[in-house]
């Protein structure tokens, strides 16, 4: 049996898109708040990127016209940045994520249908990462409080200028 937790703060994307709509630097300000209390996730998740996975992954692969790879250490690190998504359909609106394609490609190869490389490379369940999501998913017990009260107090900031 597993335990998960999800913290939920109802009206999230709106207080972000308000933000914007009150004062553009107010929300620069959620936006650099949120990043400084992420970054030991993120830190987690790019110290989790020491080595080549694979061989083969040195080497320029094209994929329907598309450069996927070569993979390189440094760019799966740069890879990880944290995104602020408040799209309507978005599923998450504070997202840790992994930008570089090759390294992206080795998170989640073999995820969804068997394949050579993630057979290569090793079971991964379904919605599941490689690397970046249990290093966040273990990083993020010392931030949720932190970004909870922040989310609130910007909240609270929106509804004072209404």
């Amino acid at each position: 049996m597993s335990a998960t937790t999800t913290i939920q703060v109802v009206g999230v994307k709106d207080t972000i898109n308000a933000l914007k709509k009150i004062d553009p630097q107010l929300q620069k300000d959620f936006r650099a708040q949120a990043k400084d209390i992420a970054q030991p996730a993120i830190d987690a998740a790019k110290d989790k990127y020491t080595k080549l996975p694979l061989s083969g992954m040195q080497y320029k692969w094209d994929s329907r016209g598309r450069k996927v790879f070569p993979f390189t250490v440094a760019k799966a690190k740069s890879g990880v940045r944290l995104r602020i998504d408040t799209r309507r359909n978005a599923v998450g609106v504070i997202l840790i994520e992994q930008k570089d394609p090759a390294t992206a490609i080795f998170e989640t190869a073999g995820r969804a249908n068997a394949n050579k490389l993630g057979d290569q490379l090793g079971f991964v369940g379904p919605g599941r990462t490689r690397l970046i999501g249990p290093a966040v998913y273990k990083a993020r017990r010392g931030i949720e409080k932190e970004m909870e009260k922040m989310i609130l107090d910007t909240a609270r900031t929106v509804s004072r200028s209404m």
